[in-house]
């Protein structure tokens, strides 16, 4: 299979462990100063010799520009090195958050249905982020903020692998959940931390290895896969879903977002693919509206549209 064919967890999965493991040895030892220098030469390496990764960047910029009628966002060269840049940056700030450097006062938190409430309540809820921004400063909220276990659902097969990097980092409240089918034992798991109280993060903008549910819906004007997960386990567990986007700001500081997105999401055998490609869609849209809000901050360097009609990066 070649790497342009293969599957975005198969391809990306094992370099973003090693990333990973690097940045938590820097943390440790180098400090963000001198990590810096190794973590931009590693990027600009994947910019230079990355075509499949700069043509998905360059694409999502194209379909971006055009959808908003916004030419300035139109991509160049220089553009696509940005999202590129943008990528290493947020490696760095995680560094940051796993070394205790980050304080809830850096963040800005845009809370208007007062959600922050609720993350202490005797039962929890599930948020949906997307690889837009950093998604990693929500340890902020778990860890130094309101001390509520999150529970990260993740795709990798290496989520052991990454919890104990998390916990050498000194993470007690963040913990990562492989669930690349929706088994039974999965299910009773996720049931069963809903009811202490822990929360459920899930990203909703990309489609789980080996041939897992998707729906395509309409994404910056064409259509695009989305998972099914989000919207079946919260159909099975009868829990709200949020939204969680967390933007770096030109001034260097973080913006999170919390918005309520359903109460529930219900859906019978019968109606279940239209119920799920309805709240696919609405997702997709607000979706669109943060990566208005933050250009380059997001960060699938796949091709998440799966076509090849587009000008060459």
């Amino acid at each position: 299979m070649s790497a342009d064919r293969q599957h975005w967890a198969d391809r990306q999965e094992r370099g973003s462990f090693w990333l990973m493991k690097l940045t938590a040895f820097g943390a440790r030892v180098l400090g963000r100063r001198l990590l810096s220098p190794l973590l931009y030469g590693i990027v600009l390496y994947f910019f230079v010799f990355g075509r499949s990764a700069r043509h998905s960047a360059w694409q999502y910029q194209q379909r971006l520009a055009d959808w908003s009628g916004r030419t300035e966002l139109r991509p160049t060269h220089w553009r696509v090195f940005g999202q590129f840049m943008a990528f290493a940056d947020s490696m760095l700030d995680k560094l940051d958050v796993w070394n205790g450097k980050l304080s809830i006062e850096q963040i800005e938190i845009i809370d208007p249905a007062l959600l922050r409430n609720q993350l202490r309540g005797t039962r929890g809820q599930m948020l949906v982020g997307a690889h837009l921004g950093n998604l990693e400063v929500c340890r902020a909220l778990a860890e130094i903020g309101e001390k509520v276990t999150m529970n990260v659902l993740v795709h990798t097969k290496h989520a052991e692998q990454f919890n104990r990097l998390l916990g050498e980092a000194g993470a007690t409240n963040l913990r990562l959940i492989q669930v690349s089918e929706l088994d039974p034992v999965i299910m009773l798991q996720l049931h069963e931390r809903l009811e202490r109280g822990e929360w459920l993060a899930i990203a909703g903008d990309r489609v789980p290895l080996h041939g897992g549910r998707s729906v395509t819906v309409d994404f910056l004007g064409h259509q695009a896969a989305f998972p099914q997960g989000p919207w079946l386990l919260a159909g099975l567990l009868k829990c709200p879903i949020n939204l969680l986007m967390c933007l770096k700001k030109p001034t260097g500081q973080y913006r999170v977002t919390l918005e309520p997105f359903t109460e529930a999401v219900v859906w019978k055998r019968s109606d279940r693919e239209q119920v799920i490609h309805q709240w696919a869609t609405r997702y997709a849209e607000r979706l669109s509206h943060y990566c208005l809000q933050a250009p380059q901050q997001w960060f699938n360097f796949y091709p998440f549209w799966k076509t090849d009609d587009d000008v060459n990066a």
